[in-house]
């Protein structure tokens, strides 16, 4: 169930959407404003270059004004734009390594990482960074859709609902794709750092 200032949001974007609809640029504009700084959070750990991620996010704002037709309210906007958002980063990274097989971390992201709740991290203050540069690098080299289910559920903290709509997939498909994604890194960190993860 949605709170009551869900609600409202939800109401107030949808009066926007259907002002937008019809031909109202300020109001689209208005909705860009409103989600731009969430939207490039996500997309700037999909797609680490950041000159890329700016581009993702222009192109994500296109496609969802050319497709506002497509939006029926029977998901939070904000949800709608995270499913656009993350199929064209899916696809500009798929352009990509076409080209290039060249992967980056980006260290921004690291500040921010509580992928892991258990990280046992009180007596690793001195190697905390290597721990995180390379829980990073395992997330990276996950698997294009548990990369996205856990960057949406761990630092956007979208509910398991959320990301079922995000990734257009059933919530029983959302949570395998998390635990697959979880387990990956912590098994993968636990060899390269032994007793990391509490039991």
């Amino acid at each position: 169930m949605e709170s009551p200032v869900q609600q409202v949001e939800a109401e107030n974007d949808q009066l926007l959407v259907d002002r937008a609809r019809l031909g109202d640029r300020h109001a689209f504009d208005l909705l860009v404003l409103k989600y731009q700084t969430r939207l490039f959070s996500l997309v700037s750990r999909l797609v680490s270059n950041q000159s890329d991620a700016m581009d993702v996010l222009q192109d994500t704002f296109v496609k969802a004004y050319r497709s506002l037709h497509t939006f029926r309210g029977e998901s939070a906007f904000y949800t709608w734009l995270y499913r656009i958002a993350v199929n064209t980063a899916k696809n500009h990274l798929a352009a990509r390594s076409k080209e290039s097989r060249d992967v980056s971390v980006d260290d921004e992201g690291t500040s921010e990482l509580s992928v892991m709740q258990d990280l046992a991290t009180p007596d690793q203050e001195a190697g905390a960074e290597e721990l995180q540069s390379a829980i990073l690098e395992s997330i990276e080299r996950l698997p294009e859709d548990l990369k996205h289910a856990l960057t949406l559920r761990e630092l956007e903290g979208m509910s398991y609902d959320e990301i079922a709509v995000a990734m257009n997939c059933p919530i029983g498909t959302v949570r395998s794709r998390i635990f697959r994604a979880r387990d990956h890194v912590v098994q993968e960190i636990s060899e390269r750092f032994p007793g990391t993860f509490s039991s």
